[in-house]
């Protein structure tokens, strides 16, 4: 089987070897385990060194297209994208001419030609990862809306099933609820949640990209809010972006030097360790599809405190596995104080985490992939 992913992810190519984002190819690896030949159709920067985070492809062949990566939410960034479409388009169509199984990486822009061009091909089995916000009654650029309605439509996407986070009432015959999976079933080790010891540091983690729709400056500001009110607090951050000298700048303004922590990109066993040795996730994202650190955080007892976004509210079950924030502009800081003097309500949360996030492991996740191959 000639297995053919479209996605807008950037790769990298050194010394023979094609990576990208960890956790991304971490997932493909088992998508692409189970085919004979691999087509990639993605921005790709050649003689760049792999990031702390990125990971090498697996499969041993791989035919890699390279495909200019554009925007459009700018005047000049519409202009240059029908300039590239002109070349990517031919590339596409190659690529699903090729291809005996179509894999879409959504959403992205790159995506939503690959969404267009895959009509032309209803025989063909396809597969599409809706990797956002499927709620249509979140904000959503124009494109990813457009790429929802095409991959919904039975009448205009046929022989496909769209893989999407959470339980939604629009489900047909393409939509497939779906989930991912960070860790093995030799991960549930016999470790008990975190507890709260009163008198210890309460120690927050954030992990995730330092950009606005993260918001880490927000949960900074929750972290710094406790620490007024008396609450021995730390907040670590694991992660790199635009914000980063802004967090910076906060900390120092704020006297929080002792409190708040910058660690950059780590790998994996790193972050798991993080997990281990925290009591409290903070994402007030924007936007999520599946906040993998959420699932990861409750795998290792690490209740999470995020915002009613995407799945999140299906996957704390009525903050039973965490806590919501319903208003980032003036964050609740009681519930969490009262959580925090309630050692026992707050093991009674964790374990309820730990125990639905350890129902995804990555040989369940392997398994539901091969009933799509």
């Amino acid at each position: 089987m000639t297995f053919l992913i479209v996605t807008h992810v950037a790769h990298t190519l050194n010394q023979g070897k094609f990576a990208a984002y960890g956790p991304y190819v971490r997932e493909m690896n088992l998508w692409t385990q189970h085919t004979q030949k691999v087509i990639i159709i993605a921005p790709l920067i050649k003689n760049e060194q792999a990031g702390k985070i990125d990971l090498p492809y697996t499969h041993p062949d791989i035919l890699f297209l390279r495909v200019p990566a554009f925007e459009l939410t700018s005047f000049y960034g519409i202009v240059r994208a029908l300039c590239c479409i002109l070349y990517i388009f031919p590339v596409l169509l190659f690529g699903m001419i090729k291809a005996d199984h179509i894999h879409l990486r959504c959403p992205g822009n790159l995506a939503l030609l690959g969404c267009l061009v895959q009509l032309l091909f209803p025989w063909k089995k396809k597969t599409a990862k809706y990797a956002g916000n499927w709620d249509w009654n979140s904000k959503q650029p124009w494109s990813y809306r457009l790429q929802q309605r095409i991959l919904r439509s039975t009448l205009l996407t046929h022989n496909s099933k769209t893989l999407v986070y959470g339980e939604w009432p629009d489900r047909n015959k393409n939509i497939l609820p779906f989930f991912t999976a960070s860790y093995t079933e030799r991960d549930k080790l016999a470790n008990p949640a975190r507890t709260i010891v009163m008198g210890s540091p309460i120690r927050f983690l954030f992990v995730g990209a330092l950009t606005s729709g993260k918001r880490p400056i927000e949960c900074l500001t929750f972290v710094n809010a406790l620490s007024q009110q008396n609450i021995s607090v730390e907040i670590h951050f694991y992660g790199e972006g635009s914000l980063k000298e802004n967090l910076t700048s906060y900390i120092h303004q704020n006297g929080m030097e002792q409190l708040a922590f910058l660690h950059g990109n780590v790998n994996s066993d790193t972050l798991k360790t993080a997990y281990q040795n925290s009591h409290f996730l903070l994402l007030l994202s924007d936007s999520e599809g599946w906040p993998k650190a959420i699932a990861e955080a409750m795998w290792w007892g690490c209740v999470p405190i995020a915002t009613s976004v995407s799945c999140v509210p299906w996957m704390l079950h009525q903050q039973e596995r965490g806590l919501i924030i319903a208003d980032i502009r003036q964050p609740n800081t009681k519930d969490i104080i009262s959580l925090i003097n309630n050692p026992a309500v707050y093991k009674k949360m964790a374990e309820s985490a730990m125990q639905w996030a350890r129902n995804y492991t990555l040989e369940k996740f392997n398994l539901e992939i091969q009933k799509l191959i």
